[in-house]
């Protein structure tokens, strides 16, 4: 077993999952308190376009996916100030809006649909040293963010009112935020793709709400679920032959399944 840790591409994907695991379970917490978990999936199909724009244009569709999810996450802010009690008909507009200029900007594209193909589904095994390095310093950034304004981001999370009244600028957090969020989602995505993105970090985060005791802790059990179940899905993908993102997903369902049934059983 030990053996396949001498491959490279082996030692890039575990250093990968390992990056992710440390910032992702962050950054569900704080979208399941703050009832947005759909914002993951929304900026993942969004991210859609920025990839078929940068392979239009010829440019890094990882650029391009940072781009295009700024300014969506810029966008949705504005649509929760008009749809403030309905935000889950933000989260559809733009959602729709993504898969429909990604779908327009590939019709005019002469590129095979396989790069498509590969930010859809990803594949962490194939994943470069630069990009494990990217994911790196993203996790030490999202962590230094998260230790210096835990403080402001978990007054926020519960009342906005409140985090007005002590002069916290809402809005402007509230976008800085989304933005980190569809910056983890652009560098994430060539490694677990599109469509599971919101999976890796909603469902660690969401197990460790029913094992935490505390704010913190549900944190922290987040990141230790995320790694196990992460570098778990890397190792089992190798020897059944199966996707590694798509493993990772179902691991992570089955232990949110065990999870619920202990819960329940106690």
């Amino acid at each position: 077993m030990l053996k396949i840790l001498n491959y490279e591409f082996m030692q890039m994907a575990l250093l990968a999952v390992v990056a992710m695991s440390l910032f992702a379970p962050i950054i569900g917490t704080f979208l399941i308190l703050r009832r947005q978990s759909l914002l993951s999936d929304t900026l993942s199909h969004v991210s859609l376009a920025g990839v078929s724009i940068g392979i239009l244009l010829g440019m890094s569709p990882t650029w391009a996916t940072i781009l295009v999810v700024i300014v969506a996450a810029i966008f949705l802010e504005y649509l929760r100030t008009i749809y403030k009690n309905f935000m889950e008909l933000g989260t559809a507009i733009l959602m729709s809006s993504g898969l429909a200029i990604a779908m327009i900007v590939m019709s005019k594209s002469n590129s095979s649909s396989v790069s498509l193909e590969q930010y859809l589904f990803g594949s962490v095994v194939t994943i470069s040293k630069e990009q494990v390095i990217s994911l790196f310093v993203l996790a030490i950034l999202i962590i230094g963010l998260a230790i210096l304004f835990i403080k402001p981001l978990y007054i926020m999370t519960f009342s906005e009112d409140i985090a007005y009244s002590e002069g916290l600028n809402v809005r402007l957090v509230s976008i800085l935020f989304n933005i980190v969020v569809g910056i983890a989602i652009a560098l994430m995505i060539p490694a677990v793709g599109a469509l599971l993105v919101s999976t890796i970090i909603i469902l660690p985060a969401s197990i460790a709400f029913h094992i935490g005791k505390s704010f913190k802790s549900v944190m922290l059990t987040g990141i230790l679920i995320c790694i196990f179940g992460m570098i778990a899905g890397v190792f089992a993908s190798y020897f059944i032959e199966t996707p590694a993102s798509a493993t990772i997903t179902i691991i992570f369902i089955t232990i949110f399944l065990i999870t619920n049934i202990i819960k329940k059983i106690k």
